[in-house]
C-alpha cells in the first residue's frame, strides 16, 4: 500500500467518522488488526512446511496462510464501513514465489474511491478553511461574553437571579471556547507529533478540561430552561433557594460525570490522549448527560411555545393575526440559542449521519452561539440599554460641569496674570511712576 493512498484514506475517514478525533479511530483499528495478524505470524513461525505462503499483514489486511497455487479471497477491512456499505473483496493468489499483488485495488474493490469527492490537499484545505470558521466564531464570542459578564457584574441594578444564571452560562461558554483553543495548541501544533499514540498527562488534562467545559455548557442551557420553566408553572419563586439549586445543577453535574468518566478511563481504558471514543460504554458516560440535558430543554422549548401560542390566541391580547405571528417567531428565535434548541437536529442520530451537516450545525453554528446569546440577552436587552445610556449622560454630565468648573477657573487666573503683566509693563516704560497698590499685593503675596 503506497503512502499516496494511506494518505488520501485518512483525510476522507477524517470527514467521515463521527468521534473527537475520528482518524485516531482508524489507527487503532489498523494497529489492532495488525497485532492479531503478528500473533498468528509468530505462533506459525515453527512450522517448517514447505510450498506455502506464510500469514502476510499488507499495511490494511491480513492474508491466511495457504499452500502454493490457492487463491484467497477477503472482504473490505472493518473501518471500510464507516464511509461506504459495499461489502467489496480483494483476492490475491499465492505463487512458487510467494504472495502476489492483490487484486482488484482496495480502492476499487472497497468503493473507496467513487465515494470520494475530494482530493487530499482540497480536504485539508477544505478542514483548514473550517477551522478558520470555528476560530473567529469562538473568538468573536469570548470578546462578548467577557465584555457582557462585566457589564451585568459592575451594575448592581443587574443584579438578580435570571442575571446571575446568565452570567454562569457565559462563563461555560467561555470556558468552552477557550477549552476548544488550548486543545488545538496541545494535540495539533506540532504537526509531526503523532497525537494519536501520545499519552502525557497535558493531553490528558486537556482533553478533560475540554470534555468538563461543553458538559457545563449544556448542564446551564439546562438551567435556563429550568429557570424559564419554573417561572411559567410557579407563580411564587424563592429565587435565593432557586439559585443554589441551579448552581449545583450547572456545575455539580458536570464535575461528577467528569469524576466517574476520569475514574472509568484510569482503570479499564487508560491508553493513548483519551480523545476517542472507542469504548462506547466509557463514551456513553458522557453523552447520555448531554442527550438528557438536550432532550429536556427541547421539551421545555415546545411547551413554552405552547403557553405562547395560547396567551396569543386570548381575547385580550390585541392585534392582529400578522403581529402574532411576528411575536411568536421573535419569541421562538430567542429561546433557540438560549436553550440550545439546535443541537436535538443530530443528537439522536447515528453518529455517523450526516457528518457534513453536523460539522456546520454543532462547530461551525455552536461557535458563535456565545455571541448570539450575549448579543441577545445582554446587549439588545431594553434595561441594560437603558442603564448604560443613563450612566453614559450621568459621565457626560459629569464631564461638562467638571469642564466648565477648570475652565471658569483657567479664565479667572488667566485674567489676573494678563492684567498684573500689563502692570508690569506699564512700570517699566514709566519708571519714575510709582508702584501701584494692587502690584505691591501681588508682590507681597
Amino acid at each position: 500500500m503506497n503512502t499516496i493512498f494511506h494518505f488520501y484514506l485518512l483525510l476522507t475517514l477524517w470527514k467521515r467518522v463521527d468521534s473527537i478525533h475520528p482518524e485516531c479511530a482508524i489507527i487503532s483499528e489498523l494497529l489492532k488488526a495488525e497485532t492479531l495478524c503478528l500473533e498468528k505470524q509468530y505462533n506459525e513461525s515453527s512450522l517448517k512446511e514447505r510450498h506455502v505462503c506464510k500469514t502476510e499483514w499488507d499495511g490494511l489486511q491480513c492474508w491466511p496462510r495457504v499452500a502454493v497455487g490457492e487463491v484467497v479471497s477477503v472482504t473490505c477491512p472493518d473501518f471500510f464501513r464507516h464511509f461506504t456499505t459495499k461489502q467489496g473483496h480483494v483476492y490475491r493468489n499465492c505463487t512458487h514465489r510467494g504472495w502476489a499483488y492483490s487484486f482488484p485495488p482496495y480502492p476499487e474493490a472497497c468503493d473507496f474511491g467513487n465515494d470520494t469527492d475530494m482530493e487530499p490537499e482540497n480536504t485539508k484545505l477544505y478542514y483548514s478553511k473550517f477551522q478558520q470558521i470555528y476560530t473567529a466564531g469562538y473568538s468573536t464570542s469570548l470578546v462578548s461574553l467577557i465584555t457582557a459578564i462585566v457589564v451585568f457584574a459592575v451594575f448592581r441594578k443587574f443584579h438578580c437571579t435570571r442575571n446571575y444564571i446568565h452570567m454562569n452560562l457565559f462563563l461555560s461558554f467561555i470556558l468552552r471556547a477557550s477549552a476548544v483553543f488550548i486543545k488545538d495548541a496541545v494535540l495539533f501544533a506540532d504537526e509531526n507529533l503523532d497525537h494519536c499514540t501520545m499519552s502525557t498527562v497535558s493531553c490528558k488534562a486537556t482533553v478533560v478540561f475540554f470534555q468538563f467545559s461543553i458538559l457545563a455548557n449544556f448542564f446551564w442551557l439546562l438551567v435556563e430552561g429550568m429557570y424559564l420553566q419554573t417561572l411559567l408553572a410557579l407563580t411564587f419563586v424563592s429565587e435565593k433557594k432557586y439559585f443554589w439549586r441551579y448552581f449545583l445543577v450547572g456545575w455539580g453535574a458536570p464535575v461528577t460525570v467528569m469524576t466517574t468518566w476520569v475514574l472509568t478511563r484510569i482503570y479499564h481504558d487508560n491508553h493513548g490522549c483519551w480523545d476517542d471514543n472507542e469504548d462506547t460504554t466509557v463514551w456513553w458516560i458522557i453523552r447520555c448527560p448531554i442527550l438528557f440535558a438536550v432532550f429536556v430543554n427541547f421539551v421545555i422549548f415546545v411547551n413554552v411555545i405552547r403557553i405562547l401560542i395560547q396567551k396569543l390566541k386570548t381575547p385580550a391580547v390585541g392585534g392582529n393575526d400578522s403581529s402574532h405571528f411576528m411575536r411568536l417567531a421573535k419569541s421562538t428565535l430567542l429561546l433557540i440559542p438560549l436553550l440550545g434548541v439546535h443541537y436535538i437536529i443530530f443528537a439522536f442520530f447515528p453518529e455517523n449521519t450526516g457528518i457534513d451537516a453536523r460539522l456546520y450545525i454543532e462547530l461551525g453554528l455552536g461557535s458563535f452561539q456565545g455571541f448570539f446569546v450575549a448579543l441577545l440577552y445582554c446587549f439588545l436587552n431594553g434595561e441594560v440599554q437603558a442603564e448604560l445610556k443613563k450612566r453614559l449622560e450621568r459621565w457626560h454630565g459629569e464631564g461638562y460641569l467638571s469642564f466648565k468648573k477648570k475652565r471658569r477657573t483657567l479664565s479667572s487666573d488667566s485674567s489676573t496674570v494678563n492684567f498684573v503683566s500689563q502692570l508690569t509693563e506699564l512700570e517699566r516704560l514709566s519708571p519714575k511712576r510709582r508702584p501701584s497698590r494692587y502690584q505691591n499685593c501681588i508682590s507681597s503675596v
